[in-house]
């Protein structure tokens, strides 16, 4: 691959091409925890050296150092298509240190912060009805300034993610749907692409927890029926809501590209499992924050993810490989091997 061609361009033409015969998935990782959870994104600091005056009862976390060189040992070993970044760590990375310019990873930035991705410490607002909100600007994004809608070079991405959470209330939905609307207008006027998160309710909606996946697909369909190609995202990212509704999405529209997301930690076996079912029915990329992050050894976790979907190997096998390494190394695992090949119940929200 010539170094100067991004990987994600390049798989989404193919399965745009062939929607039912490549074999391209593309693999994100999310690093825009610092958008929702504060202090505490960058993960514990299992290493223990917690600041001096440091309450260790309430959590040793790393820094935003540790949480920047994590990132860029993602992109220096290039097995992800997308880095997804807050507009402050995009600036510093791919503006002042410009290490996307000769990688095949894509950067992108999250375009808006809604208020059920407000996880702060104490905090209650994603148990409240989602809001919209957006702390960045697309200029900013794009170029680190304001400048002219008819710029035609961009120095940091133009590339965002926009999250909207349905939650079967009139009055919220529509302004969230307003919001969305003004979004793609402005990404239309400035040339800025991005790609969809629709969130399963953070209330209560009033029917039954199987009837989500239905209410998540008719909303999605719904929404962008109004949307001609100019404005519409160029993939989706959403909960693992089970093989039904997700292959019901994938198989509506051959044009609409549908990924996941990954949701809380869980074991290793949790993400492998998610990662491996969700291409079987029909999804094409897959958004991991939490589950790669917290994991650890992330770049060994990205590598085994990549193999999975290139079917390279199986979701246990890839455990048990996956935890050969971590004793190769020296590194305490969080579980025992036995432990990590449970399938638990994980979140797929931010709260």
């Amino acid at each position: 691959m010539l170094m100067n061609k991004k990987s994600l361009d390049q798989k989404i033409a193919r399965i745009l091409a062939n929607p039912s015969g490549t074999k391209d998935f593309i693999l994100a990782d999310a690093k825009d925890a610092d958008m929702a959870f504060g202090v505490t994104a960058p993960g514990p600091n299992r290493a223990g050296n917690c600041p001096h005056g440091f309450d260790e009862s309430q959590g040793c976390w790393k820094t935003l150092t540790d949480y920047r060189a994590q990132i860029r040992e993602v992109i220096k070993q290039e097995l992800v298509d997308i880095v997804l970044l807050s507009a402050s760590n995009l600036e510093k990375l791919a503006m002042e240190e410009k290490l996307f310019e000769r990688s095949p990873i894509t950067p992108a930035a999250r375009a808006n912060d809604t208020t059920d991705v407000w996880a702060v410490r104490q905090g209650k607002y994603p148990s409240q009805p989602s809001r919209h909100f957006r702390s960045a600007s697309l200029d900013h994004i794009k170029y680190g300034k304001q400048v002219s809608q008819y710029h035609s070079a961009h120095t940091g991405a133009d590339l965002g993610l926009y999250s909207i959470t349905f939650t079967n209330n009139i009055d919220w939905d529509y302004a969230a749907l307003e919001a969305f609307h003004e979004f793609r207008l402005e990404a239309e006027r400035k040339r800025f692409r991005y790609f969809l998160e629709v969130f399963n309710p953070n209330v209560d909606p009033g029917f039954s927890p199987k009837q989500v996946g239905g209410f998540l697909n008719d909303h999605i369909i719904r929404t962008l029926a109004g949307v001609t190609k100019v404005g519409r995202p160029l993939f989706l990212k959403i909960p693992y809501n089970g093989p039904g509704p997700l292959e019901e999405l994938a198989s509506y529209d051959s044009g609409l590209i549908v990924g996941i997301l990954g949701g809380s930690a869980g074991t290793t076996l949790d993400a492998f499992q998610l990662i491996h079912d969700a291409q079987k029915y029909g999804a094409r990329v897959a958004l991991f924050g939490r589950k790669i992050n917290l994991s650890e050894h992330p770049l060994a976790f990205i590598e085994f993810l990549r193999r999975i979907v290139e079917g390279v190997i199986a979701p246990v096998e890839a455990v048990k490989a996956y935890h050969g390494i971590l004793q190769a190394q020296g590194i305490r695992p969080i579980r025992s091997m036995e432990d990590d090949l449970i399938l638990s119940e994980t979140k797929q929200s931010y709260a």
